[in-house]
């Protein structure tokens, strides 16, 4: 990775360059998303109570934002139908979406971000990490199927590829005793 990148907290003044940067991202690196989806998502998220603004980052460049990641509150679901408990009491957060900008792909921008989230949310004394995304990228960073922790998909892609949906522990056991569902629910977007 170029020793050149900076991670740090976003900031309001950053959201137009993170628009650009999830589409492009999504755009040139997905064939699933233009990446309008995810830009509403993370609106929908910052506009929520599942927000935690000390867990939302960029990644700089040359003072260019190259890279967008964060975290929001995740209460699991007692069932597959939905339902959720309080946000200010769950445990576990969600990291959803990451972006790298499509010129700096394959250039260890993503693990590094993500190896200084994991951190970041282990130091807030949260338990466990979900992420929905391509399991080859997130099994190197130490995540594993969500089932193996007792916390299952109800929907979308991890239905059809399980290993899609995965979890990570912030501390070895730090999962144990905690199951559930992951249910979207409370997103339009998700």
């Amino acid at each position: 990775m170029n020793k050149n990148i900076t991670i740090r907290p976003e900031e309001h003044k950053d959201y137009k360059d993170i628009i650009s940067l999830i589409l492009r991202s999504f755009q040139e690196g997905t064939d699933y998303s233009d990446g309008t989806d995810i830009i509403a998502l993370v609106e929908e998220i910052r506009d929520s109570e599942y927000y935690i603004p000390e867990l939302s980052f960029v990644a700089e460049l040359d003072k260019k934002i190259v890279g967008h990641f964060l975290f929001s509150r995740f209460p699991l679901s007692p069932t597959k139908d939905g339902g959720h408990g309080n946000a200010a009491d769950t445990e576990i957060v969600m990291l959803a979406p990451v972006s790298v900008h499509a010129d700096h792909f394959h250039q260890g921008i993503g693990t590094a971000m993500l190896n200084l989230g994991i951190e970041k949310v282990k130091e807030m004394g949260f338990k466990g990490i979900t992420v929905e995304g391509n399991f080859r990228f997130y099994n190197h960073v130490g995540f594993r199927t969500s089932s193996e922790y007792n916390i299952f998909p109800t929907s979308g892609i991890p239905m059809q590829e399980p290993r899609c949906m995965m979890c990570r522990e912030t501390y070895k056991g730090s999962l144990d005793g905690i199951h559930g569902f992951i249910v979207y629910d409370m997103y339009f977007n998700a």
